[in-house]
C-alpha cells in the first residue's frame, strides 16, 4: 500500500514539473515574441512603392520604426511563427471588388523574400505588362497564381527554374508561348492552368505536358488548340495522376482528335464545352467510368442522349446544354443516383419530364430551359406540358433538397398549384416565358430559402399574394409581362430586406403605400413600367441609396420632379421616367450620371431650356416634351471633353434657332434626331465629324441652304430624313458613292431642283426613296433596277438589326421610325420598317416615260409618280412587280391602254390612274374590278368598275376598215383625226377674221350686246307674265 502511494506521489510530481516547465516555456516565448525580419519588411515596402493601390488596401504597410511595426501583421502577409520569415503574400482581388484592384509594376525587391513559398496576385490589372522574369529566381515558391491580372506577352521560360513549384496558374491573361520545353524543370507541378494563353505555336504541347509526372489538374480552356495534331500512338500519353482536364473553347470540331483523352481512366472532371464537336456524343467516353463532372455543353452534338451515359453511377455534374440533342429523356436517367446537377437546356429534346427524375435524392439543380427562344427552335418539351405535371414528377425525394429549377421558355402551360410550396429548399426558380396561367398560389410564401424568382412573360393573373412578403431571403423578383392586377401594399414587401432587383413591368398593378413609407429593402434595380403609382412622384424612392437602374415609365405620374431626385440621379446607369405627365424644368445645374448611362424622359410635359448633361451619358431621349430655346449651350457644354453619347433624340419639342458648330466632340453618335422643332439656318459643317452616325432625322424644321459636302464623311449612314425643310440646290451626287449603306433616303418637301442623279442608283441597299414635293425635273433614271434590295421579294428585318439591337440595349421602343405616305394614307412605320420598300417621286416636274426597268423591282410595295408630266405608256411588264400594293400614276400625261399584265398584281389594293390620257378597256381581274371608280376618272377608259361597259363606244366589228397603220406601226383612228381637224378649221374660219380686222371685231361685239339686251327683255317680259298669272290664280 505504501509502495503504491509513493508511486502515485512520484507520478504527480512529474506532472507538476512538466506543467511548470510548459508554462515557463510559454511565458518566455510570449516575452520574446517573434517579429518579421527587417530586410523583408523593407522588401515589402519597396514592393508597395511601385504598386498602384486605388482603395488604399495596403494602408497597414507603413514605414514606421521597426520597434513599432511588425510586417507579419500586415494585410496579405503570412509569416513563419518560429522564424519570422515571410512565407505567403496573398494580394488577390475578388471579382466583385474590381474597383480596388492593384496595378503598377512588380518590384524585384520580392527576391529578398528568400523563404516565400506562396504568391497570389490574381484578379488585379497590371496593364498588359510582361510577367517579370525574376520570378523564376524565387526558388522557394510552391504556389504561384497570376491569373486574371492583366499580364501580356510571352510567358518567360525562366519560370521553368521553379523546381519546387506545385501550383501554377497563369490563366485569363493575354499571354502566349513559342514552346513548352521549359516545363521539364517543374517535376513537382500538380496544378497547371494556362487558360486563354495562346498555345498555337507550341504544336508539341501535349508531349511536353506529358513529362510532368505529378500533374493532377490541367486547365487549357481557350488556348487556340484547333490546329493541334494528336500523337500517332495515343497510348504514349500517360497522365497516370491526372484527375481534372479542362479543354473548353478550343474549337477542335473533330472528336477523333481526343482519342488520347478516352484512355485517362482516372479522370474525375472533364470539360470539353464549346469546341464545335459534331455528330453523336463519342461512345468512347463510356470508358471514363470514374467521372463525376462531365461538361459537353456548347457543341453541336446531334444525337439522342446515349443510354450508356445513364449508367454513370458516380456522375455528380452533367451538362449537355446548348447542343442539338433530340429524342426523349429516358426514364433511365433515374440511374444517375449520385447526380447533383443536370443541365439539358437549349436542345431539341421532346416528350415529358420523366418521373424517375424525382427519385434522385441528391439532385440539387435541374436546368431544362430554352434560352434561344423563338418558334423556330424546337420545343424542349412537348407543347403544353402542364407545370403541375412537372411538380408531380419531382414530388419524390428530390423535392426535399432541390435548390435550382430552371425551365425558362420550356413551353409549359397550366396553373401553378399549391404543390409549389413543397419545394422548401428552392433557391432559384425560373419559369419565365411560358404559358402558365392562373393566380400565384399562396403557398409561395413557404419557399423560405428562395433568392431568385422569375415568372416573367406568362399569362399569370389575379392579385399578388401577400405571402410574397414572407420571402425574407429573396434577392431578385421578376413578375413582368403578366396579367396581374389589384393593389400592392406595404405588406407585400414586409420581410423583403434582401431584395435587390424587382422587375414587375406591364401588369395592371396599383401601388398604395403611405407617403412616409420607408421600404425594408435597398434596391439596385427597379422596373415598374405601366403600374399605377398615383399622381404624386413616389417619395419613397428617396430612401433607395443604392439604386442604379430605375424604370417608372407610364405610371400615371402628374407632378414635378423633387430636387432630391436629381441628386440621386448621379448614381443611375439607367433612368426611364418617360410617358408620364411630369412637368416643370430641369435643374440649372449639370446632370451628372454614372459611366455609360441611359436617360429616357420622353413623352412628358417638361418645359424650359435643355439641361446640360455629363459626357458619360450614352443614351438620351428628351423627345415629345415642351422644351424650348436654343440648343447651343447643350451642344457646346464642356467642349474639351469627348462625349460618349450614342443616341440623342430631341425631336418633337419647341426648340429653335441655329445649330451651333460644336459637333466635333460628338463622334460616338450613332443616332441623331432633331425632327419636328423650329430650327433654322444651315447645317453646320462640323456635322461631318460624326463619322459613326447611322441615322439622321431633321424632318419638319426650317433648315435651309445646301446639304454640307462634309456630310459625305458619315459613310455609315443608314437613314437620312431631312424632309419638310427649306433645303435647295441639286441632289448631291456623292450621296450615291459615299453613303453606300443607305437604306432610307427621304428628301421630300424641300426645294431641290435639277435632275435625279444616276449616281443614286449605286445605293444597292436602298429600301425607301422619298423625293416628293420638290422641283425636280428631267426623266426618271433607267438604272433604278440597281436598287437590289427593292428587286428582291424576300425582304427581312435583318438590314435594320442594328437599330433592333440598340432598342434592346437602351429602350423598350423601336429606335428607328419613319412617317410614310402609302396607299394615300400617312402612317408611321417602326417595328416593320425593315420590311418596307417604296419609291415616291410625286409632285415634281419629272418628264419622259416611265422606264420599263421599274418593273424589275419585284420587292417594291409602293410606287408613287403622281403630279408630274410623265408621258408615254405604262410599262407593259408592270405585272412583274409581284409585291406591289400601291400604285399612283395620277395627274400625268400617260397615254395608251392599261397593260394587261396589271391584272396579275394580286397584292394590289390601291391604284390611282386618274387624270391621264389612258384609253381602252380596263383589264379584267379581281383586284382591278374591286377598286374605286375614282382610280380611273379623267381618262377614256371603260369596263368594270366604271359604268361604261364598252358596248357603245368601243364596238369593233371591222377594225381594219376603221383604222389603219401608220406612224411607225402605231394604230391610227381617222375618226378622231377628222374630228380634231374639223374643230381647228371651224375655229379659225369664225374667229380668224375677228382677230385680224378691228372693224369687224367692233361690229361683232355690238351685235352680241344688242342680242344680249334683246334676250334680257324677252326673259323679263316672260317672267312678268308668269308672275301675273300666278297672282290671279291665287287671288292676290
Amino acid at each position: 500500500m505504501m509502495m503504491m502511494m509513493k508511486k502515485k506521489e512520484g507520478s504527480l510530481l512529474r506532472i507538476i514539473i512538466a506543467v511548470t516547465l510548459t508554462l515557463l516555456f510559454c511565458f518566455l516565448t510570449a516575452d520574446s515574441e517573434v517579429r518579421c525580419i527587417e530586410s523583408e519588411r523593407h522588401a515589402l515596402l519597396n514592393f508597395k512603392q511601385h504598386l498602384e493601390d486605388p482603395s488604399n488596401r495596403l494602408a497597414s504597410w507603413t514605414a514606421a520604426a521597426a520597434s513599432d511595426v511588425d510586417c507579419c501583421d500586415w494585410i496579405g502577409v503570412v509569416c513563419d511563427n518560429r522564424t519570422g520569415h515571410v512565407l505567403q503574400l496573398n494580394l488577390t482581388t475578388p471579382d466583385d471588388k474590381w474597383s480596388s484592384e492593384f496595378g503598377g509594376k512588380i518590384n524585384p525587391s520580392l527576391l529578398d523574400l528568400k523563404h516565400l513559398i506562396y504568391l497570389d496576385l490574381s484578379g488585379n490589372y497590371f496593364g498588359g505588362t510582361h510577367i517579370p522574369k525574376f520570378l523564376g529566381s524565387m526558388g522557394s515558391l510552391r504556389y504561384l497564381n497570376l491569373s486574371n491580372a492583366g499580364f501580356g506577352g510571352l510567358i518567360p521560360r525562366q519560370l521553368g527554374n521553379l523546381s519546387n513549384l506545385q501550383y501554377l496558374n497563369l490563366g485569363l491573361n493575354n499571354l502566349y508561348v513559342m514552346n513548352l520545353q521549359w516545363f521539364s524543370g517543374l517535376p513537382l507541378l500538380q496544378h497547371l492552368d494556362l487558360s486563354s494563353a495562346n498555345l498555337s505555336q507550341a504544336s508539341d504541347w501535349l508531349q511536353e505536358i506529358n513529362k510532368l509526372p505529378s500533374l493532377s489538374e490541367l486547365r487549357l480552356s481557350g488556348c487556340p488548340l484547333s490546329g493541334f495534331i494528336p500523337p500517332p500512338i495515343p497510348s504514349s500519353i500517360n497522365f497516370s495522376s491526372l484527375t481534372t482536364l479542362h479543354l473548353s473553347s478550343n474549337y477542335f470540331q473533330n472528336t477523333s482528335i481526343l482519342f488520347w483523352v478516352f484512355g485517362l481512366h482516372n479522370l474525375v472532371s472533364l470539360d470539353l464545352s464549346y469546341n464545335w464537336f459534331l455528330g453523336p456524343i463519342p461512345v468512347h467516353l463510356q470508358n471514363l467510368t470514374s467521372l463525376r463532372h462531365l461538361d459537353l455543353h456548347g457543341n453541336e452534338f446531334n444525337s439522342s442522349i446515349p443510354n450508356w451515359l445513364y449508367s454513370f453511377s458516380h456522375l455528380e455534374f452533367l451538362n449537355l446544354g446548348e447542343n442539338i440533342l433530340h429524342g426523349t429523356i429516358s426514364s433511365a436517367i433515374g440511374n444517375l443516383t449520385s447526380a447533383i446537377s443536370i443541365d439539358l437546356s437549349d436542345n431539341e429534346l421532346e416528350g415529358k419530364v420523366p418521373r424517375s427524375l424525382g427519385s434522385l435524392c441528391k439532385l440539387r439543380e435541374i436546368r431544362l430551359s430554352n434560352y434561344h427562344g423563338g418558334q423556330e427552335i424546337s420545343e424542349i418539351f412537348e407543347r403544353g406540358q402542364e407545370i403541375s405535371e412537372i411538380f408531380e414528377s419531382l414530388s419524390g425525394c428530390v423535392s426535399n433538397g432541390l435548390e435550382i429549377l430552371e425551365m425558362y421558355s420550356a413551353q409549359l402551360s397550366g396553373h401553378l398549384t399549391d404543390e409549389l410550396g413543397k419545394f422548401k429548399n428552392l433557391v432559384i426558380l425560373s419559369l419565365g416565358y411560358n404559358s402558365i396561367s392562373g393566380p400565384i398560389p399562396l403557398s409561395i410564401g413557404n419557399l423560405s430559402s428562395l433568392r431568385s424568382l422569375d415568372l416573367e412573360s406568362n399569362q399569370i393573373n389575379g392579385t399578388l399574394p401577400q405571402s410574397f412578403g414572407l420571402l425574407s431571403k429573396l434577392e431578385s423578383l421578376n413578375i413582368g409581362l403578366n396579367m396581374l392586377e389589384g393593389v400592392v401594399s406595404e405588406v407585400h414587401f414586409a420581410k423583403l430586406m434582401r431584395l435587390k432587383k424587382l422587375f414587375a413591368s406591364h401588369n395592371r398593378l396599383t401601388l398604395k403605400v403611405r407617403d412616409n413609407w420607408t421600404p425594408p429593402f435597398q434596391l439596385n434595380t427597379l422596373v415598374l413600367r405601366s403600374w399605377n403609382l398615383g399622381s404624386k412622384f413616389p417619395s419613397w424612392l428617396y430612401s433607395q441609396k443604392q439604386l442604379l437602374s430605375l424604370d417608372i415609365s407610364n405610371t400615371g405620374i402628374i407632378d414635378v420632379v423633387p430636387p432630391w431626385f436629381w441628386n440621386l440621379s448621379s448614381q443611375f446607369d439607367y433612368l426611364n421616367i418617360s410617358h408620364n405627365q411630369i412637368y416643370g424644368e430641369f435643374p440649372h445645374i449639370p446632370l451628372i450620371l454614372s459611366y455609360l448611362s441611359t436617360i429616357d424622359v420622353s413623352s412628358n410635359n417638361f418645359t424650359g431650356p435643355l439641361p446640360c448633361i455629363s459626357s458619360n451619358v450614352t443614351f438620351l431621349d428628351l423627345s415629345n416634351n415642351l422644351l424650348s430655346g436654343s440648343i447651343s449651350h447643350f451642344l457646346c457644354y464642356k467642349m474639351n471633353e469627348s462625349k460618349f453619347m450614342e443616341f440623342l433624340n430631341l425631336g418633337n419639342n419647341l426648340l429653335s434657332g441655329k445649330i451651333s458648330n460644336c459637333w466635333m466632340m460628338w463622334q460616338s453618335l450613332l443616332v441623331l434626331n432633331l425632327e419636328n422643332n423650329n430650327f433654322t439656318g444651315k447645317i453646320p459643317a462640323s456635322i461631318g465629324s460624326l463619322i459613326n452616325l447611322r441615322s439622321l432625322h431633321l424632318y419638319n424644321n426650317k433648315f435651309s441652304g445646301k446639304l454640307p459636302s462634309l456630310l459625305k464623311n458619315c459613310t455609315n449612314l443608314v437613314t437620312i430624313d431631312i424632309g419638310k425643310n427649306e433645303f435647295d440646290g441639286s441632289i448631291p451626287k456623292w450621296i450615291g458613292h459615299r453613303l453606300s449603306s443607305l437604306m432610307i433616303l427621304s428628301l421630300h418637301s424641300n426645294n431641290f431642283y435639277g435632275q435625279i442623279p444616276d449616281d443614286l442608283c449605286a445605293l444597292s441597299s436602298l429600301q425607301i426613296l422619298y423625293l416628293s414635293h420638290n422641283k425636280l425635273s428631267g426623266s426618271i433614271p433607267k438604272c433604278v433596277n440597281n436598287f437590289i434590295t427593292m428587286a428582291r421579294n424576300n425582304n427581312s428585318i435583318s438590314p435594320f438589326y442594328f437599330f433592333y439591337a440598340m432598342s434592346l440595349n437602351y429602350s423598350d421602343r423601336p429606335i428607328e421610325s419613319e412617317l410614310l405616305v402609302i396607299k394615300g394614307n400617312s402612317l408611321e412605320y417602326s417595328t416593320t420598317l425593315g420590311l418596307v420598300n417604296i419609291i415616291d417621286l410625286s409632285n415634281n416636274n419629272l418628264s419622259g416615260e416611265i422606264p420599263k426597268e421599274v418593273a424589275s423591282l419585284q420587292g417594291l410595295q409602293s410606287l408613287n409618280l403622281s403630279f408630274n408630266i410623265l408621258t408615254g405608256r405604262i410599262p407593259e411588264n408592270i405585272g412583274d412587280m409581284r409585291s406591289i400594293e400601291s400604285i399612283d400614276f395620277s395627274i400625268n400625261q400617260l397615254s395608251g391602254q392599261i397593260p394587261q399584265s396589271m391584272s396579275s398584281l394580286t397584292f394590289l389594293s390601291h391604284l390611282n390612274l386618274s387624270n391621264n390620257n389612258l384609253i381602252g378597256r380596263i383589264p379584267s381581274s379581281t383586284q382591278l374590278q374591286s377598286l374605286s371608280t375614282s382610280s380611273f376618272f379623267g381618262n377614256k377608259l371603260c369596263g368594270p368598275p366604271l359604268t361604261d361597259n364598252c358596248t357603245l363606244n368601243y364596238v369593233k366589228p371591222n377594225i381594219e376598215n376603221k383604222r389603219s397603220k401608220g406612224f411607225g406601226g402605231h394604230m391610227v383612228d381617222w375618226f378622231f383625226v377628222s374630228m380634231a381637224l374639223g374643230f381647228v378649221v371651224g375655229f379659225w374660219v369664225v374667229l380668224g377674221p375677228l382677230l385680224w380686222n378691228k372693224q369687224w371685231r367692233i361690229l361683232y361685239f355690238q351685235f352680241l350686246d344688242h342680242l344680249g339686251y334683246k334676250l334680257s327683255g324677252v326673259v323679263a317680259q316672260t317672267w312678268y307674265s308668269i308672275v301675273s298669272k300666278c297672282c290671279k290664280i291665287l287671288n292676290i
